[in-house]
């Protein structure tokens, strides 16, 4: 009766559950639908994924087939669904929280990730579509009859995404994209061809990297930047083609070439370069968990306590700093302003906000006239000045106000005044441009040089553009090199170009290939796939985001080979819902394919990820997505604690040492590969305590039976051993330094003059050889003189022992005194001499 019970409740609880969920889902879905996108996905934002190439309208203006039209129309009524895996933002509260973290655990025990079988495959049963899908579905394929590109496009798109609620389909969709490809020679479908040849993703075609190498070819060549990136990266790596550091130098510069581009096109000083690349695995801690991965670990650890702000949400981090700005706290004030004009990630940039928050600390200082405040604090002081930078740049580049050169000009003579690096160099933007002001490049150079003096990139680098222009190529390649300390984007494309070609120094097609791969990757926006995918994660699409981390990985991005890698090994719990409940089982596309896992976790491994060859190593040696090879995984374990920085690698190779599993049994390596994880890592304590002791016990048993494995013994001494003459000189060495450090000259020393006299021959350098040659020679000569000494009374003592054992007993004479006593004999001849003489 008590288990039917409990059944009864843990129904119940699903019940609630998935009910929750579903209000959730539809609070979601009845939100404005302007925020979903209706385009075709991953087509937004790049500038190439387009039906028709824009060659072939040049000469004539384009006008879409009415069928077409009617499919968009119908398809734009469509809602997206809302996954039910979505991740919800925390909320607050008490009782927010716990339905937040009870969600979660939910989700983390029973529903976190599909089954591994499920993941990139094609769904081949046949999946009922709604009545508008269905219509603009056969309109499309109406139209794609008569070779119409916009549908096979639309077609293409829809089998490969999902867009629309459509059911995957990777076969039909590389049927569309072919046709396409054959019929106008579209860039955008040769692209996904390369990308489906390269990944084989539901197993629509054969993994063929030739092919993809082939395709990528043919779309970079047409312009597309996606296909000039993937291209870089595979010649740059050596993917399907030998390594070929002038074809990656060339496909990188082109694309390097367009992101310096975009970002001049931006306003007065450029766009804004949000990075949208991180790796999720980041945020549990690293592949291997809080503490035993790289990420996390050594100089990666979090510092603080648990209770620290090192492990603060953002949402609380605003929620403190706006309390402390309410109370009057103006350093959060100014740091609010910040966070809401640079954003980050779960923070859309927010200009009003900030423009609140940068003029509350510039009216502390400043009256609406412009004069300044009498009895300001220091912290006002110090901190208007850089609000008024900031605020002038918003009113240069048009930033949550109207543009206005004149204002933007008031706010940056106010920080100049105080010294503020930002206004300075804003002040020089205007001068270089002619914004507001007469164009002047040796007026901006003056403001550019005080803001790179504040080592702020930005003026460094419009510096060294100045002295390149000028002829001086020595002092224009020292401030890129300054900039590129901070990541700016024209540092390392300059950079890249005068190493490209050799002026000021040698040619280096390595350094080329190196800056403009950076470059080229730091305006992601034109190029990959992040914000998509990033979206998809969050919302619970994983299938959606595999595959844009995917693209992006294909690119060359190290973080989206990671993260492609970690979800892809990501498994689902052992004991589940849906294996226990078949009705509550979900087809669900995203899947792990431990082969390409592999290929991801090794394009990481190359680009110094150490946690990523550590799991190389775990691949190779459990023959996950290869034949197992113990032999290569000692080869990654090897490599990754070579660096001394992966206590796992050290952890697994002492392991492998102790089991003779790859490499050879000895006890002793073992023991000193566990010592080093645990002087590496202080978190292995536990493990590397519990594996000496083991190992302990097993070499004492080898000792006892007679084993022939290597056992445990003592490490020799590492101190080499002196002669007395080292010995001498060392101790002298150190003496000396030791006055040298505790005796300060005075301030005849510090003078650097000598005593009158000359007396400047003395060195208090090195001992003289010859000096101390004669102090060994001393110490010898004495050493021998005492040994002699020494004889002369051994041998004394052994002449008299001898002569007692004769029987001679020496005469011993009386102690007379100084003078005769009376009755001696010699008494009256003393005193006779004593008184007649």
């Amino acid at each position: 009766m008590k288990t039917e019970s409990w059944r009864a409740v843990s129904l119940l609880l699903l019940c609630l559950f998935l009910a929750f969920v579903n209000c959730q889902e539809a609070v979601l879905n009845h939100q404005d639908p302007s925020r979903y996108d209706t385009t075709p996905h991953m087509s937004k934002g790049h500038g190439h994924a387009h039906a028709h190439d824009a060659s072939a309208h040049d000469k004539a203006p384009y006008e879409q087939n009415p069928a077409v039209k009617d499919a968009l129309a119908a398809l734009r009524k469509i809602r997206p669904v809302t996954s039910r895996l979505a991740r919800l933002s925390k909320p607050s509260g008490v009782v927010g929280n716990t339905i937040h973290y009870a969600k979660e655990l939910f989700v983390l025990l029973f529903m976190n990730q599909p089954d591994q079988k499920h993941l990139l495959t094609t769904d081949t049963t046949a999946q009922p579509l709604t009545p508008a899908l269905s219509r603009a579905v056969t309109l499309l394929q109406d139209a794609a009859e008569q070779q119409d590109a916009d549908a096979i496009w639309l077609l293409a798109e829809m089998n490969f995404h999902g867009n629309f609620t459509h059911p995957r389909n990777y076969s039909r969709a590389f049927e569309y994209y072919q046709t396409l490809a054959y019929l106008n020679g579209n860039s955008s479908a040769q692209y996904m061809l390369g990308f489906m040849y390269a990944t084989g993703i539901g197993n629509a075609v054969p993994q063929d990297q030739a092919r993809a190498l082939l395709y990528h070819t043919f779309a970079a060549e047409q312009g597309d930047i996606r296909s000039q990136m993937t291209l870089a990266y595979r010649h740059h790596s050596g993917i399907a083609t030998p390594r070929n550091c002038e074809e990656s130098v060339h496909w990188y510069r082109l694309v390097a070439k367009q992101a310096v581009e975009f970002y001049k096109s931006g306003p007065p000083g450029g766009h804004s370069l949000v990075k949208n690349a991180f790796r999720l695995v980041d945020e549990e801690g690293g592949i291997y968990g809080e503490g035993a991965s790289v990420s996390s670990s050594g100089p990666n650890a979090k510092v603080g306590g648990p209770t620290s702000d090192a492990y603060a949400d953002l949402d609380d981090v605003l929620e403190f700093l706006d309390f402390q700005s309410r109370k009057g706290d103006l350093k959060a004030t100014f740091h609010l302003g910040r966070l809401y004009y640079d954003g980050s990630r779960g923070l859309a940039r927010d200009f009003p906000s900030a423009k609140d928050h940068f003029m509350q600390v510039a009216r502390l200082y400043w009256t609406p006239s412009g004069k300044v405040k009498t009895d300001v604090s220091s912290a006002v002081e110090k901190l208007a000045p850089k609000a008024a930078g900031y605020l002038g740049r918003m009113f240069l580049r048009g930033e949550g106000t109207e543009k206005s050169y004149t204002k933007a000009k008031i706010w940056f003579s106010r920080g100049i005044e105080h010294g503020d690096a930002l206004s300075q160099y804003s002040m020089g933007v205007m001068y270089m441009e002619g914004l507001g002001v007469p164009k002047n490049p040796v007026k901006a150079a003056d403001y550019f040089s005080p803001a790179a003096d504040q080592d702020l990139a930005v003026a460094q680098t419009n510096l060294g553009i100045l002295f390149m222009d000028q002829g001086d190529i020595h002092t224009a390649r020292s401030y890129f090199e300054l900039a590129a300390r901070n990541s700016h984007i024209e540092a390392f494309y300059y950079l890249a170009e005068l190493s490209n070609q050799g002026v000021g120094r040698d040619r280096s097609c390595g350094m080329a290939s190196v800056y403009y791969k950076i470059a080229a990757e730091k305006a992601e926006v034109i190029h990959s796939s992040f914000i998509e995918a990033n979206e998809a994660y969050e919302r619970g699409d994983l299938e959606t985001a595999i595959i844009a981390y995917m693209m992006a990985a294909e690119q060359g991005y190290e973080m989206a080979q990671a993260n492609v890698g970690y979800l892809l090994d990501h498994t689902r719990p052992r004991f589940s819902l849906p294996s226990i409940f078949p009705f509550l089982r979900r087809r669900v596309e995203a899947a792990s394919d431990a082969a390409l896992a592999l290929i991801y976790w090794t394009r990481s491994a190359k680009q110094s990820n150490t946690d990523s060859l550590v799991k190389m190593g775990d691949y190779y040696l459990d023959g996950v997505g290869t034949t197992s090879s113990p032999d290569n995984a000692a080869i990654c374990y090897q490599a990754a604690a070579e660096g001394m920085a992966s206590a796992q690698a050290m952890w697994n190779l002492g392991w492998m040492h102790e089991n003779g599993i790859g490499i050879e049994k000895d006890f002793h390596l073992a023991k000193r590969f566990y010592d080093q994880a645990l002087g590496t890592n202080a978190e292995a304590y536990l493990p590397a305590k519990l594996s000496l002791a083991k190992l302990r016990l097993r070499s004492w048993w080898n000792g006892v039976s007679g084993g022939s494995v290597n056992s445990i013994r003592d490490e020799p001494s590492q101190k080499p051993s002196r002669t007395l003459s080292q010995w001498l000189n060392d101790f002298l060495e150190a003496d000396a330094a030791y006055y040298a450090d505790h005796f300060e000259a005075d301030d005849w020393d510090d003078a650097h003059t000598h005593m009158p006299g000359g007396d400047d021959f003395y060195d208090d350098g090195d001992i003289d050889d010859g000096m101390l040659e004669m102090l060994v020679i001393v110490g010898l000569a004495a050493t021998l003189a005492f040994l002699v000494y020494y004889r002369q009374q051994r041998q004394q003592e052994a002449r008299r022992r001898e002569e007692q054992q004769q029987g001679v007993v020496p005469q011993q004479q009386q102690d007379q005194g100084f003078f005769p006593p009376p009755g001696n004999p010699e008494f009256a001849n003393w005193v006779a001499g004593g008184v007649g003489h």
